[in-house]
């Protein structure tokens, strides 16, 4: 099957493109850099630096939507914002667009969103079908969503992923995250009892293979692992993992200071459940926290 792929260069992205491919799928990839692409991406990937060289003649059978500015790597200034939402929402509306021309519609469109579309909810267990609480995440995941759900009036096969914080080898949150805990000066961050759902990225790539080979399933997917963790349990499994103490809380107005509004990334969070994959009968890979960890950071 032809593919197109945006945002085939990052954490997720890249190891998805290199699976596709393994798998026999052409590969056509939106990047910024399309030189870099071709030289990271398996051989005889098309790599294309705007949706604008997309003719309608193309055929793609799946369209995997991932691109998005990391949402964690700068304090969100009012240019910030428009970065991330020209990003995500801006290009998701170019990509249904396209579809909208092409002579040939995709089959499905798989776009990314973020657990972020719930806000901060304490305690509370939150599956698909939990209602948001309204500030800047939801309101960013939501235009992300609702651009990406437009295909549906084409006929696309859609469905939009509210992905988890992701673990895995060689980048992702983990990668600042590991120097202090390998100094044996990581711990929880703030008070420690805010939720971090979470999933391995073998559960990502899974569920989208998953999704892909679905023809039924459609709407939205939380991907997250079945068992959150809080920000205690987590540097407690880190630290673990690691044979070093994680002990050392960062302090919230420490946070607050460096980051600005950014902070609550890290002060606040989500317990999200994977109601609807386990419903369908997807099978996790790494369903907890320390083989997940064991996995990416163990040597």
């Amino acid at each position: 099957m032809d593919c197109l792929v945006t945002g085939g260069t990052g954490f997720i992205g890249s190891e998805l493109c290199r699976f596709l491919s393994a798998s026999g799928h052409s590969l056509t990839v939106l990047s910024r850099d399309p030189v870099r692409a071709t030289r990271v991406l398996p051989p005889g990937t098309r790599c294309i630096a705007s949706l604008a060289e997309l003719r309608a003649q193309d055929v793609f059978g799946a369209v995997i939507n991932l691109a998005g500015e990391p949402i964690a790597a700068a304090r969100w200034s009012p240019a910030r914002k428009r970065l991330l939402a020209a990003s995500r929402i801006d290009l998701t509306r170019d990509l249904v667009a396209w579809m909208a021309r092409a002579v040939h519609r995709p089959s499905v469109l798989l776009s990314a969103s973020a657990v972020g579309f719930y806000g901060d909810q304490g305690d509370t267990p939150l599956t698909e079908q939990s209602p948001p609480h309204i500030e800047y995440q939801h309101e960013l995941c939501r235009g992300w969503e609702e651009a990406a759900r437009k295909a549906e009036s084409l006929g696309v096969r859609t469905a939009v992923l509210r992905i988890g914080l992701v673990v895995g080898r060689n980048g992702g949150f983990l990668q600042r995250m590991l120097p202090p805990f390998r100094m044996g000066l990581g711990g929880p961050v703030g008070h420690g009892r805010q939720w971090m759902s979470w999933v391995h990225r073998d559960d990502v790539l899974g569920m989208i293979e998953w999704l892909l080979g679905r023809d039924d399933l459609q709407g939205i997917f939380n991907v997250t692992a079945p068992l959150p963790v809080t920000s205690r349990d987590f540097a407690q499994a880190l630290g673990a993992v690691l044979h070093r103490p994680a002990v050392l809380p960062v302090p919230a107005p420490v946070l607050k200071l460096a980051f600005g509004e950014m902070s609550t990334l890290l002060l606040t969070g989500q317990r999200v459940l994977p109601a609807r994959a386990e419903r369908e009968g997807y099978r996790f890979r790494f369903p907890d926290i320390r083989s997940a960890l064991e996995e990416a950071v163990g040597s």
